[in-house]
């Protein structure tokens, strides 16, 4: 190096040095996932389910009205959980468009195009149901005809009439996993968007719904991983359980838990749900608060491994 160029490189490091305190400092932003609950108490307006959300530490709810609820309230929620930075995760439409019990199967279209409209509504995430089942006395339960291409093409024809009728522009309709019943898989859940084609259906992920066998149990890191890999950008809301293979019996049984009681890999969990933008992970099916608070817990437990903030 001569002289002049030593210079140059001296005065370019100086001038820097000199200017750093005036530059803007970029720093990296920390991951982050929004947790949510269902919440216990009484909560009959906007401020005090706010309260209720807030003293959880949740940054997502479920949504907090029932179909059917005035303009004026449904807006009151809204406007409150924007101020908020709360995001309303999903409104639920669990029921059984596939029954085939005519009356059954109607009043569950209906629901499903009723929960649909407060989606809309109230700015949700998304409405999430099962795609149903033809078990005539488990509206939820396994079937021989579930997974027939019979089926399948019900369930399409279904989701397109329900998204037809209510014609969403800020919310999606969604189908969540299930063991026994479309989707069933990653596969399977492409096969229905690619078939439904409609810019309103998206994804709800739960993805110990697919944990099928002890192949699952073991390698469900994968699992979660392909999930995120193939279907990610079209995730709306996830839910957040468990599951723990019982070791005193020779015929394979999956139990769902709370979570921290099982094996579910929540580190890959969390660090893929992180890389989306408010994306929300849901608890569910836990008889009491304290049973909330303990999974919360955990999984904020497990973020802190992971660099994850909840």
């Amino acid at each position: 190096m001569d002289r002049r160029t030593f210079s140059k490189n001296t005065l370019q490091a100086a001038t820097i040095v000199a200017l750093s305190p005036y530059l803007p400092v970029f720093k990296k932003q920390k991951a982050s996932v929004r947790l949510g609950a269902p919440l216990f108490g009484k909560l009959d307006d906007p401020d005090s389910w706010v309260a209720a959300v807030k003293k959880q530490g949740f940054r997502a709810a479920y949504c907090p009205v029932q179909p059917g609820a005035s303009t004026e309230t449904i807006k009151a929620y809204e406007n409150a959980a924007r101020k908020a930075d709360i995001v309303i995760a999903e409104v639920g439409a669990w029921s059984n468009p596939l029954s085939y019990d005519a009356k059954t199967a109607q009043e569950a279209f209906k629901k499903c195009v009723d929960a649909l409209v407060l989606a809309e509504a109230i700015g949700a995430n998304c409405c999430v149901n099962i795609s149903g089942s033809r078990n005539p006395t488990k509206w939820a339960g396994p079937h021989k005809e579930n997974l027939t291409q019979a089926t399948f093409d019900q369930i399409v024809e279904i989701t397109r009439k329900i998204i037809g009728e209510v014609k969403p522009t800020r919310t999606y309709f969604t189908l969540e996993f299930m063991p026994w019943s479309y989707p069933d898989s990653v596969d399977s859940y492409l096969r229905i968007i690619k078939a439904v084609n409609r810019k309103q259906f998206a994804v709800h992920l739960d993805p110990m719904n697919i944990i099928e066998s002890p192949r699952d149990f073991f390698g469900n890191g994968d699992i979660i991983k392909d999930c995120f890999k193939r279907l990610g950008p079209q995730i709306r809301s996830c839910h957040g359980k468990d599951i723990f293979l019982k070791d005193d019996v020779y015929t394979p049984q999956l139990v769902e838990c709370r979570p921290g009681l099982g094996q579910l890999d929540y580190r890959i969990y969390l660090t893929e749900l992180s890389k989306l933008k408010n994306i929300p992970l849901m608890l569910e099916h836990l008889p009491n608060a304290e049973e909330y608070e303990k999974a919360a817990a955990y999984v904020r437990s497990v973020g802190n491994e992971v660099g994850v903030t909840l």
